[in-house]
């Protein structure tokens, strides 16, 4: 409990004041994306609302960055929407709860560490996604329950209410910092529009928020493998899903507060968190870059920011539902509009003619995947794999080969640059069998062996020399390699005095 601890703790400097407005405003914003998120899966909307009160909770107090929002999240949803309609709400719980235990393992397991492997243009392109999806989200506000845009007096009452609240957010701080700029921003507007008596869409419009205390409720589904095959695939995604966006929204709140989290004790308290909004009736969730940025905006950056917004959350839906559900949707539309515009890495966009292609071609594939197919997850993946790949390739290219006779009249081959799967073609090219003198050195001094690819390399080389009676050494090979190269090792001159510490990597896994 030294989260606790720590919270309470008067020797850190923790703006109370700052932290509780600022939960304030979180909770108000959570409340409707946690009931569209729901109504998206098929689901209640208070399945929504109770996982989001779980999850900011749990993962405030244990998870590895203060000042981020977790909840009920579209990630999740739109994995578990097919799930909810073939097998029900109670095979949603049961799968939220088998990811939870898979993202609890991937943090006891230390593979948090992994988020290292995204490169900077794939969170560009995820950032700005993102961007793209939280404004495009807001533009349903615009329409009518026919889906058709709103003209007239309609449009301009919802146009006008927007724009004085996002004028509000981007004023106010440059006159005072008294108050979260955003929870004024939705206060103004709400007395505007009671005192003027406008009519205009509100919270209770999407659906009522009213309930009680999340009831605690083991999911009642068969316990046989039959029932684990179906969960399964949905619980591994969730979980893959969960752990990249709450890794990544960590990633980029640790940049924006100048601080570092720890991803492993986040995939802990995200596990903890969904497993118990498994079984106290919530959809589950994850880490919310658009919550989270209107939390650190707000200039929270402790844990007791999120536990006011979960703690908040669930006194609106036990107590304040039919005041929360007057609150005008144009207010809530109006700052989440500025989450998009101040998520949005406008500095990326100056990349454009500075940056390699390929980076930009990496940042472009994301944003595009995560705008079209909104799967989050995937879109980090490709960008993963193209950057691999361009990698690999552009190493491939970079294997050198300097040549030269000694005193002895040995040829050497100097060899420059990594030897793995990607450049073991150039590699092969560098030799001239036919025409070498009897004995030849392959000097690996600025090279370094990367894989089993390349060990086979050199052992197919050392047997090309040896079936036209020539002898090669290979030099700087470390006894890992060594061993690996049995079918030569009566040819090999090895020689790890000069270079003792290296190594070849071997996964053990």
């Amino acid at each position: 409990m030294k989260q606790l601890f720590d919270l309470f703790n008067f020797s850190q400097r923790i703006n109370y004041k700052t932290e509780i407005l600022s939960g304030i405003t979180v909770a108000l914003a959570l409340v409707p994306e946690a009931v569209a998120f729901a109504m998206i899966a098929g689901l209640s909307p208070l399945t929504g609302l109770y996982a989001a009160f779980v999850m900011g909770l749990v993962t405030s107090i244990f998870g590895g960055r203060p000042g981020m929002i977790s909840g009920a999240t579209g990630a999740v949803a739109v994995v578990i929407v097919a799930l909810a309609q073939s097998h029900g709400v109670e095979y949603v719980f049961a799968t939220v709860v088998l990811a939870g235990l898979i993202q609890m393992t991937a943090g006891f397991l230390k593979l948090g560490k992994l988020i290292r492997l995204v490169p900077h243009p794939v969170i560009f392109g995820f950032v700005n996604g993102l961007a793209i999806i939280i404004f495009m989200s807001q533009l349903a506000q615009f329409k009518n329950p026919d889906g058709e845009w709103l003209t007239g007096h309609a449009l301009y009452t919802i146009l006008g209410l927007v724009l004085l609240t996002m004028l509000i957010i981007w004023g106010l701080p440059k006159i005072t910092k008294a108050i979260p700029a955003s929870l004024a921003a939705i206060l103004v507007v709400f007395g505007i529009v009671a005192y003027f008596g406008i009519d205009t869409r509100t919270v209770g419009d999407l659906a009522s928020i009213k309930g009680g205390f999340p009831p605690f409720h083991i999911p009642d589904i068969p316990l046989s493998l039959e029932t684990l095959e179906i969960i399964f695939p949905y619980a591994a995604i969730v979980a893959g899903v969960g752990l990249i966006e709450s890794l990544l929204t960590l990633d980029i709140v640790d940049e924006i507060t100048e601080t570092r989290g720890s991803g492993n004790k986040e995939a802990v308290a995200q596990g903890v968190a969904n497993m118990l909004s498994g079984v106290f009736s919530g959809m589950g969730g994850c880490a919310m870059i658009g919550q989270s940025l209107i939390n650190t905006s707000n200039g929270a950056r402790a844990r007791l920011s999120g536990i006011v917004a979960a703690i908040m959350l669930l006194v609106f839906v036990m107590f304040g539902s039919g005041l929360i559900e007057k609150v005008p949707m144009a207010a809530l539309t109006g700052l989440m509009i500025m989450v998009s515009i101040g998520t949005f890495e406008w500095a990326s966009l100056r990349t454009f003619g500075k940056m390699p292609k390929s980076d930009l071609l990496v940042m472009v594939t994301v944003t595009l995947v995560t705008v079209f197919l909104h799967n989050l997850a995937l879109a980090v993946i490709i960008g993963v794999i193209i950057s691999a790949l361009v990698f690999a390739w552009d190493n491939a290219k970079r294997i050198r080969a300097r040549k030269r006779f000694d005193e002895n009249g040995i040829k050497h081959y100097e060899i420059y640059g990594p030897l793995f799967f990607g450049s073991i073609s150039a590699f092969n090219e560098k030799f001239d069998i036919q025409n070498d003198p009897d004995e030849v050195i392959i000097d690996f001094a600025e090279s370094r062996v990367v894989d089993m690819s390349a060990i086979e390399a050199l052992n197919k080389i050392t047997e090309r020399y040896l079936k036209v009676g020539k002898k090669v050494h290979l030099k700087h090979l470390s006894s890992d390699c060594r061993k690996l190269l049995q079918n030569a090792e009566d040819i090999i001159d090895v020689n790890v005095m000069e270079d003792p510490t290296y190594k070849v990597m071997v996964n053990k896994l």
